[in-house]
C-alpha cells in the first residue's frame, strides 16, 4: 500500500467512523475507564530523489516554504518538491549544477540556499544567484537584520541587496549558525563554538561549558535555553553558561550528533548518526525515531518543519517526512480492520503474516505458511468474538465462524481422530517454510547428540483426501493452547447454540485423542510430536522435561476442564481430578513462577495467559480456584512490566479491574500504523545497554515503546536487541484483540456525543 493511500485511507475512516456503537457489557462496575478522545498519531513517508544519481539522494539540509512546497540541498543540486506532487525537480541546472549545503526561508517567504559557487534566492520570483561573496557558502542564517552567509572565506551581511563582509574571528570549519536575536550569531565549528557580534566575537571551548569542542548544531527552546549540540551530547545554556546537559544515557541513541531543532510544539528534535531523539525541555522520557520505520536512513543531517507541523528530515539517502493525523483508538481499530482481510486472510480463512517479495515494499506481498497459523487465526478468532460481544456485528459473527470451520478443518484434514494440524497450503505451492527432508544417519546423530528431545521429521507435508491441500503435521504444544483461546473467546462471548455444540464435538476429539495416547499429541509416525508432550509418565519422570513441567501441567488441566465444561461429560472431569491428585499438576504449576532461569522462554507469558481462562472461570472449587487465582496474581504481578494491553486487559477479564489501564492505552496510541516487521538494531543505541535480562539465553535491551521496536507478534520479545524481517508484513490482530477486549469490558469508551 503506497504512502498516498495510506493517508488518503486514514482520512475516509476517521471522518467515516461513527462513534455511537452501542456497549453490550452490563457488568460494568464504578471503575477509572478511558475516554476515547482523538490524539495525533505519527506516520513516515520517504522519498528517494533519484534512482539514477546517488549524490541527489544525499541530502545535506531541508526546508519547506509557505505553501508547503519543500526544498532540499543535495550533494548533487537543489530540488524542489511541489506540496501536491511525489517528484523533485533540479532547480540549478548547467555550469552552477553541484553541491548545495545550506537552505533557509526569510520572513518574507524567500528562499536561499548556500551552494558550491554562492548564494542563490528567488526573491524574484525565480532561484538566481548573488554577486558579491566568495564561495563556497556552506551556511545561510535568517536574521531580523538581515540575511547571513558563511563559509569558509568570511561571513557576509545581505542588507538592502547588497553583501557586507563581517570582520568576525571565527574558525573556517563552519557547521551551523543561527542568530542570538540581539544582531548576533552563534556558530558551530570543528573547534568550538563562537559568539559573534559588532562589538567582539567570543570562542567558547572550555570543557565546562561544552560537552565537547566538535559542535554541529543549535536551536533555542521555548523557554530561551540554547541546545548545544556537539559530538558526545547537548549542552544547554542560559545566555551565559551551561546549566545543564543531555548525554546519550540521557536518551540520545549515538554520540555524533548532527542537529538539533525546536518543533513547533516544543519538542526538541537532535538528529545523529543513529536515528533521533526527541526531548520535551524539563522532563526525562524521550521518544526515539529509527529505522525504516520512520526514516529511510538513520544518518540524519536536517530537520524541518512545515506549516502542519510535520517533521521533514534530511537523510543519507533521501526525504523522509514523519506526519501527524488527528485520531482515536477507535478509528485506530478502523484502519487496521481494513486492512485485515484484504491483506492478511489467505483460503480457507487463514490470519496471519504475509510475505513482501521485495522487502520492504507493500505493493509486493503474497500469501505466505507458518508454523503458527492455526494459534494465529484462532487470535483472530478470538478477537471476533470480543468485537461480536461488543457490537453485536453479524459480520463479526460471521468471520469468528469463519476462522472457527478452518481450526476444525484442521483436525478434520489430517484423517487422524483428534489429531490435527499447524496448517494448510495449497497443492499448487511449491515452496514453503520447514520443506521436506531427508537426513543421513550422520545428521540424526548430530541432532540427537544437540537435543536428546530432538524429533527430526523429514515428511512434514501431507496431501490431503481431496487433492485441494498438503497439511503440515509436528504440531506443538503452543498451537494447542492457542486454539484453546480462541474457542474459549468464541464459545463464551459470540457462539450460538449450535456452535457451542460444534465446538464440544471439535474439542472434545481433540481430548480424546490426548487421552487414547496418554496425554501426547501423537501423528502419522505414531509417536508423540516434538512438542506435543502432556503425559505424567513423561513430565514428572523425564528429567529432559523439567522445563515445561510446570507449565504444560497447567495446560492439561485447562485442557480438561474447558472438556468438560462444554460437554458436561465427567470422564474429562475424572481425568483433570486424577491429574491434580494421583499425579501432582496441581503442585507442578506453582514451580512456574521460580523457574531455572536457563528454562526462561518469554511466550512462556502468553501460554500462561491462553490457559488461565477455563481454570479461572469454570473452577468451582474454592481450593483449587484459589491456587489458580494466586498462580494468575503472581504472573500478572511479573508480567505487567511488559505493558502488554493484551495481559492487562486479560488480567482485568478475569479479576473485574482495570488495572495498568494507562500503560494498555498508551500501548494502543503508540503502536505504529506501518505493519511492516522493520528491522531495528536497538543494541547499537547508545542510550540502552545490551543485557541478558529478561530471558538469559538472548541479547536484550530494557523495554522500549512499540514505536522503537519491530511489528509485534505476542509470541515475539520485545526487548531483543537486534530483531525484525522486512520481508513480511505482519497482521493487526496483535493491536485488534485487546483493543476489543478493552472495550467489551467497557475500559475504553467512546467520547460522548455533544448535544
Amino acid at each position: 500500500m503506497s504512502k498516498i493511500n495510506l493517508l488518503l485511507l486514514l482520512t475516509i475512516l476517521i471522518s467515516c467512523n461513527k462513534e455511537s456503537t452501542e456497549i453490550k457489557n452490563d457488568k460494568q462496575s464504578i471503575k477509572s475507564v478511558y475516554v476515547d478522545k482523538p490524539y495525533s498519531q505519527e506516520f513516515h513517508e520517504g522519498f528517494l530523489i533519484s534512482k539514477d544519481i546517488n549524490d541527489a539522494n544525499d541530502v545535506r539540509a531541508i526546508q519547506p516554504d509557505n505553501k508547503n512546497n519543500i526544498w532540499i540541498a543535495t550533494k548533487h543540486g537543489v530540488y524542489q518538491k511541489k506540496f501536491d506532487s511525489r517528484n523533485w525537480d533540479l532547480m540549478i541546472l548547467g555550469d552552477n549544477l553541484g553541491p548545495s549545503y545550506d537552505i533557509k526561508l526569510d520572513g518574507n517567504g524567500n528562499i536561499w540556499v548556500a551552494t558550491w559557487n554562492g548564494v542563490y534566492t528567488n526573491i524574484t520570483g525565480k532561484l538566481k544567484k548573488m554577486e558579491g561573496l566568495k564561495p563556497p557558502i556552506a551556511k545561510i542564517v535568517i536574521g531580523k537584520e538581515g540575511i547571513y552567509a558563511l563559509g569558509p572565506y568570511g561571513i557576509w551581511l545581505n542588507k538592502n541587496n547588497e553583501w557586507v563582509k563581517k570582520n568576525y574571528a571565527t574558525a573556517r570549519s563552519i557547521r551551523a549558525a543561527i542568530s542570538d536575536n540581539n544582531e548576533g550569531l552563534w556558530i558551530a565549528t570543528d573547534v568550538g563554538l563562537y559568539h559573534c557580534s559588532d562589538e567582539k566575537s567570543l570562542v567558547i571551548r572550555e570543557n565546562n561549558e561544552l560537552i565537547s569542542a566538535y559542535v554541529k548544531g543549535m536551536d533555542y527552546t521555548d523557554q530561551g535555553k540554547l541546545w548545544v549540540a556537539s559530538m558526545g551530547g547537548i549542552s544547554i545554556r542560559d545566555e551565559n553558561h551551561k546549566i545543564d546537559e543531555k548525554l546519550p544515557k540521557d536518551g540520545i541513541t549515538n554520540a555524533n550528533i548532527n542537529v538539533v531543532k525546536k518543533a513547533p510544539n516544543g519538542v526538541m528534535w537532535v538528529g545523529t548518526e543513529y536515528g533521533i531523539t526527541r526531548f520535551t525541555p524539563g522532563e526525562e522520557d524521550y521518544s526515539v525515531r529509527l529505522s525504516k520505520r520512520w526514516l529511510l536512513s538513520d544518518r540524519v543531517r536536517d530537520v524541518a518543519f512545515d506549516v502542519d507541523g510535520n517533521a521533514w528530515i534530511a537523510t543519507a539517502k533521501g526525504v523522509s517526512v514523519i506526519k501527524k493525523i488527528d485520531m482515536t483508538v477507535s478509528d485506530k481499530a478502523a484502519f487496521f480492520y481494513k486492512k485485515l482481510v484484504p491483506r492478511h486472510v489467505r483460503e480457507p480463512w487463514i490470519v496471519g503474516r504475509f510475505k513482501l517479495t521485495i522487502p520492504g515494499d507493500t505493493t509486493s506481498i503474497v500469501p505466505d505458511d507458518d508454523d503458527n497459523d492455526g494459534e494465529y487465526t484462532a487470535m483472530y478468532l478470538a478477537m471476533e468474538s470480543f468485537r461480536y460481544a461488543t457490537t453485536k456485528d453479524p459480520i463479526a459473527k460471521e468471520r469468528a465462524k469463519k476462522a472457527f470451520d478452518f481450526l476444525k478443518y484442521l483436525r478434520e484434514v489430517t484423517e487422524i481422530d483428534g489429531f490435527f494440524a499447524r496448517t494448510v497450503i495449497p497443492v499448487s505451492w511449491e515452496r514453503s517454510h520447514d520443506m521436506d527432508r531427508t537426513y543421513s544417519e550422520q545428521q540424526l546423530a548430530e541432532e540427537i547428540i544437540r537435543d536428546p528431545r530432538r524429533k527430526s521429521v523429514e515428511k512434514r507435508w501431507h496431501v490431503s483426501k481431496n487433492g485441494k491441500w498438503k497439511w503440515k503435521g509436528d504440531t506443538s504444544s503452543d498451537e494447542l493452547c492457542g486454539h484453546l483461546f480462541g474457542y474459549y473467546c468464541y464459545y463464551t462471548f459470540a457462539a450460538d447454540e449450535q456452535e457451542k455444540k460444534r465446538i464440544a464435538e471439535h474439542f472434545s476429539k481433540i481430548m480424546d485423542h490426548l487421552i487414547r495416547n496418554d496425554f501426547n499429541l501423537t501423528g502419522v509416525d505414531g509417536t508423540h510430536t516434538k512438542w506435543g508432550v502432556w503425559s505424567p509418565e513423561i513430565i514428572n519422570n523425564d528429567p529432559e522435561w523439567a522445563p515445561e513441567k510446570a507449565l504444560n501441567s497447567m495446560e492439561l488441566l485447562s485442557f480438561l476442564k474447558f472438556t468438560y465444561e462444554i460437554t458436561k461429560d465427567e470422564k474429562y472431569q475424572k481425568e483433570y481430578l486424577k491429574l491434580i491428585k494421583e499425579h501432582g499438576y496441581l503442585n507442578n504449576i506453582k514451580k512456574f513462577h521460580d523457574t531455572n532461569p536457563a528454562w526462561n522462554t518469554y511466550f512462556d507469558i502468553y501460554m500462561a495467559l491462553f490457559v488461565y481462562p477455563p481454570l479461572l472461570s469454570y473452577e468451582d472449587d474454592p481450593k483449587i480456584k484459589k491456587e489458580y487465582q494466586d498462580h494468575m496474581n503472581q504472573w500478572f504481578k511479573k508480567n505487567k512490566v511488559t505493558k502488554s494491553p493484551f495481559v492487562n486487559f486479560t488480567y482485568n477479564l478475569l479479576n473485574g479491574g482495570n488495572d495498568e489501564l494507562d500503560n494498555s492505552i498508551f500501548f494502543l496510541k503508540d503502536a505504529p500504523l506501518d505493519l511492516v516487521d522493520w528491522k531495528f538494531d536497538n543494541g547499537k543505541r547508545e542510550d540502552l545497554q545490551v543485557v541478558r535480562s529478561p530471558i538469559l539465553e538472548v541479547l536484550q535491551v530494557e523495554l522500549r515503546p512499540p514505536s522503537e521496536y519491530r511489528t509485534i507478534r505476542w509470541d515475539r520479545n520485545p526487548y531483543h536487541a537486534i530483531s525484525g524481517n522486512p520481508a513480511q508484513e505482519r497482521d493487526p490482530v496483535y493491536w485488534l484483540l485487546p483493543y476489543w477486549m478493552g472495550r467489551y469490558q467497557n475500559l475504553i469508551v467512546n467520547e460522548p456525543k455533544s448535544q
